[in-house]
């Protein structure tokens, strides 16, 4: 899209937004008289703080949706993802580790980093919390709750570049009153909260403290342990002191503790559409299966809604496997000419077993584990020093863990994955073979024993912040009027991410790549050649293996994959706002913040299968690397001017353009792999790794906003438009690459538009409804290497599996591989031996030989074609939300009422990452859902029924791509399943 065409769009919308008010003014004269017969009453006006300032939403010249304590229960928005139903452009989804991805305006988190700042600000209470369980918990005992669409970058500032959500918690009132909440439902649903509020010294002191308890079982099956999955078990209680020692001052202590111990899971299910390899290159026929997974993905890039996407990987083109069944050796058969026996077997592991064709059920040897706590603690203080000068000070500190553990992959297996031990004659001559997998069954010390593939992943953190923020602001009766301050921000995180599977603890203790020993501590050392004892310091060329159960690891073993993530982050800024009135209809926005952001991230490579014989830097352990520290500061702000004309069709019109300029840190890119860079004796490195770059860039957004908030039919009916348009630069945009995330910049431009009604028909009749439109696109000369398409449709190139101890596949000419097959066959050797030798970067390559060019067979030095990315759009970025609710009213006797609820929500197809894969595409989905409320306002009573999700539809909302090493799986994510409950409420 052009500038032109952002600038039309945005003079069209703001008219069209006038017309829609002009449309109803004929409405108005019509229904003047009716008004009074009709009781109908004005629609309920919300007082937000968007601006840091109490104010009436129609008042404020932001795009804005404000839901009050009431709304959010007519509406039935009982969490953070619930919001998207009620919000333009907004879409939600679950994310791969253990986080979410909230998007505005096509603005979200896609980056993956412990150094990843939030595209949305979440905020308690006006205080930014940079890891925070808003989006988890259910909304407790809330004022009201707001979201703010589009940068806010002078008073949120850093990280608000897609906009902010901020909940406003209830504050004491000064009165005795209280309120006890029980719901039941489906799936075992147990729900049980409510909130005192408890004058202690007049109106100088108050207490309000506010709980809830959620128990239930969980949505999805697990068909191997039988047990019900993805389950709840957690509670948060709050504490809230108010405090008012005179007319001047007034203050808020806030405490809240969050807990959460059950078995949710971050991702129920896990789609593949099966790769069986090629069977002919060059135009020689390949029938051999280990032969073919050397050309198989595991994955195929194909759509995730068909049959066949419920398939399992192709197991065998893993390269851990691929290259243990090649490399990792047990010992020789009986017999004076016995064969070379192999760890590995060489099948497909899951056996090309199809899956349930449901996503809420999965067969895994696991059930996940899930642990989380937090604890808030806030004070919140504004003293008028002067009749029209406010002081406020705003202190939080924050801490926060999780612990979530699940299946890595959640498909069944088939037996028979590790050869039989037993009576092998030892490769070193005169001895037995160590026993390492007697029966054909090993036994992991972390995974427990099994003749199957074992595999399970491990994410956790535990972060600490602090901030604290002084505002000034004025509130003069004259023409100008502002706000001013500054604020710090210091934020502490661990970060570790495991996964574990018994193939690499097995290829630890075999001869080709590990210790050749059946016992874990003990190693034939290939240094030395002699019966050493293996620990995390020593230095024989030995993997070390953790000797642990699973829950008492040492974080040691290189039988495991772990990311090590310590970071921290320190903020200061300085802000400021100017309001002016140029007329007392007109008035003009200026604002300007810097923000200082320094960034310390210690990186900890990752040292998988490898020792200081095999590639790695140590046996055991992962040495540290000095601090990657990195430090930015931006200037950002908005400029605008608002007019409230008198219009003879309206009520109250607001009308509004503004500028505003956003910023979003940048930051470190996870660790990779520690590869040594010299081998043993000083030699060439045995691995020599595809090189990407330490950090990521920050982002910055210069957006274009008009609109118009309208108020008409003598307050009956709300009416809101605006347009907007973007000019992007740096999105930040993840991928799994060698075996971690790697963070890429991309400019783009972003427009749309967006509609926002409330309607009050009658006293009895009320509608609401939103639509959003936008769309992308990103500039001109992006592009990237696309994991599921390193060819590009290049007919004479193909994917191949690297070596074991490499973590990508590489792309080479079709041609080249054809002839390394001639030249096996001709000596008599099968098509794959010299395979594992044609992926370039280690110690096993071989250089092609005239004629063949290196450039030319390996492009890009074998990571393949980029991908043309111009012109593509954003993910998570549908081009229309619409949603439409209703709520009719019957008067019963004796004080009794009755309220039907209805809503639908549609949000359009999007692509899930910025390639546009076949695999890529999330279609469209509509959400409908129900609620008969029945009150007595008098007695406090209210008895509520509700079906949410009354289709009972499964929409995949997001996708991750999971690794080359992994076989490219890919973990889906989606709704919450057709819940029926009860709600008996009474207040005092």
């Amino acid at each position: 899209m052009s500038r032109r065409m952002g600038v039309s769009l945005l003079a069209g919308a703001s008219l069209a937004a006038l017309m829609l008010s002009a449309a109803g003014a004929r409405a108005q004269q019509r229904v003047a008289a009716a008004d009074t017969s009709s009781g109908a009453t004005a629609v309920e006006e919300v007082v937000v703080t968007a601006q840091r300032k109490r104010e009436a939403a129609q008042t404020v010249p932001i795009a804005i949706s404000a839901f009050s304590a009431k709304s959010l229960q007519v509406q039935k928005i009982e969490g953070g993802p619930d919001l998207l139903k009620a919000i333009p452009n907004v879409s939600f989804t679950k994310t791969n580790f253990s986080g979410y991805n909230l998007t505005i305006r096509g603005i979200g988190t896609q980056a993956i980093s412990a150094a990843t700042d939030p595209g949305v600000s979440v905020n308690f209470n006006g205080t930014a919390l940079i890891r925070n369980r808003l989006f988890e918990q259910e909304f407790l005992d809330v004022e009201r709750v707001e979201v703010l669409r589009g940068p806010q970058g002078t008073l949120y500032g850093r990280n608000a570049t897609a906009g902010a959500v901020n909940v406003i918690s209830a504050k004491p009132t000064g009165i005795f009153e209280g309120e006890l909440k029980g719901e039941v439902g489906t799936y075992g649903d147990r729900r049980v909260s409510g909130f005192l509020n408890l004058p202690v010294i007049g109106d100088k002191l108050d207490v309000r403290v506010a709980g809830s308890w959620t128990k239930r079982d969980g949505f999805s099956f697990n068909s191997i342990t039988g047990d019900a999955i993805d389950g709840r078990d957690l509670y948060t209680f709050r504490t809230t002191v108010g405090f008012k020692p005179n007319d001047r001052i007034k203050a808020y202590f806030v405490w809240e503790h969050f807990n959460e111990d059950d078995n949710r899971t971050r991702s129920t299910k896990q789609l593949c559409t099966h790769d069986p390899g090629l069977s002919s290159i060059g135009g020689l026929t390949i029938t051999d299966p280990v032969a073919r997974a050397f050309t198989s993905q595991g994955c195929q890039n194909a759509t995730l809604y068909s049959q066949d996407a419920y398939g399992t990987p192709n197991g065998l083109s893993i390269p851990f496997l691929l290259g243990g069944s090649l490399a990792g050796q047990l010992g020789f058969a009986p017999g004076r000419h016995g064969p070379l026996v192999t760890l590995i077997n060489p099948i497909d592991p899951y056996g090309n077993l199809m899956q349930s064709p449901s996503l809420r059920e999965i067969a895994s040897q696991f059930d996940p584990v899930y642990r989380a706590r937090s604890d808030v603690l806030e004070f919140n203080a504004d003293w008028q020093i002067a009749d029209h000068l406010t002081l406020t000070s705003q202190t939080a500190y924050n801490q926060d863990h999780y612990f979530s553990q699940e299946d890595y992959n959640r498909f069944n297996t088939v037996p028979g994955i590790f050869n039989d031990s037993q009576g092998l004659k030892s490769i070193l001559g005169g001895v037995p073979a160590p026993n390492i997998t007697p029966g054909g069954v090993y036994c992991d010390p972390q995974l427990g024993c099994s003749s199957s593939i074992v595999g399970l992943d491990q994410s956790s953190a535990n972060s600490r912040q602090w901030s604290q923020e002084f505002r000034l602001s004025s509130s003069f009766d004259g023409p100008l009027n502002f706000s001013v301050g500054g604020n710090y921000l210091y934020y502490k995180t661990l970060e570790n991410y495991y996964v574990f599977f018994n193939v690499l603890s097995a290829l630890a203790q075999a001869r080709g790549i590990g210790n050749y020993s059946a016992d874990l501590t003990h190693c034939n050392s290939p240094l030395t050649g002699q019966q050493v004892t293996v620990t995390p310091t020593s230095n024989f060329g030995c993997i070390y293996i953790d000797p642990n159960p699973l829950d008492k690891i040492n974080t040691l073993g290189h039988n495991y994959y772990v990311n090590i993530n310590p970071y921290r982050v320190s903020s200061t800024a300085g802000f400021g706002e100017v309001y002016y009135k140029l007329t007392p209809k007109v008035k003009f926005t200026a604002g300007f913040r810097y923000t200082d952001d320094n960034k310390t991230l210690t990186p900890i490579p990752t040292q998988v299968l490898l020792s200081s014989f095999t590639g790695g830097t140590t046996d055991g352990g992962f040495p540290v690397q000095p601090d990657l520290k990195l430090h930015w500061g931006a200037v950002t702000g908005r400029f605008g001017v608002d007019w409230t004309p008198d219009l003879s069709f309206t009520s109250q019109t607001l009308i509004y353009a503004f500028y505003n300029r956003g910023y979003k840190g940048g930051g470190q890119n996870p660790p990779g792999i520690g590869y040594a860079t010299e081998g043993p004796g000083g030699g060439p490195p045995l691995i020599i790794p595809t090189a990407f770059p330490p950090t990521f860039q920050p982002e910055y957004v210069n957006a274009f906003e008009v609109g118009a908030k309208n108020t008409l039919l003598g307050g009956r009916l709300v009416l809101n438009g605006d347009a907007f348009f973007y000019d992007y630069k740096g999105y930040q945009v993840s991928q799994i690459e060698s075996n971690t995330a790697i963070n890429e910049n991309f400019n783009a431009h972003i427009w749309g538009a967006e509609l926002e009604s409330v309607f009050n028909a009658t006293r009895h009749l009320r509608f609401n409804a939103t639509f959003g439109y936008q769309g992308s696109r990103l500039a001109d000369g992006s592009k990237s290497i696309d994991v599921m398409d390193r060819t590009q449709g290049n007919p004479d190139y193909i994917v191949f599996k690297p070596n074991p101890l490499a973590p990508n596949n590489c792309v080479v000419s079709a041609a080249y591989v054809a002839y390394e097959i001639e030249q096996s066959r001709a000596s008599g050797q099968g098509d794959q031996s010299r395979f594992p030798s044609i992926c370039p970067g280690t110690f096993l390559s071989i250089t092609p030989p005239p004629p063949f060019d290196p450039a030319q067979v390996f492009p890009n030095g074998g990571v393949g074609f980029f991908a043309d990315l111009s012109g593509h759009e954003l993910p998570n970025q549908p081009h229309t939300t619409v949603s439409f609710g209703a709520d009719y009213t019957l008067d019963l006797p004796a004080g009794w009422n009755a309220t039907l609820h209805g809503d639908i929500y549609h949000q359009a197809s999007s692509w899930a990452r910025v390639y546009q894969d076949p695999i890529d595409r999330l279609n469209a989905w509509t959400n409908i859902n129900l609620s008969l409320v029945v009150a007595r306002p008098a007695s406090g009573l209210q008895v509520e029924v509700y079906v949410k999700n009354l289709l009972n539809s499964s929409p995949i909302t997001g996708a991750f791509i999971n690794s080359d090493n992994t076989a490219l799986t890919t973990n889906v994510f989606t709704l919450d399943p057709r819940i029926i409950g009860g709600i008996l409420t009474k207040r005092f």
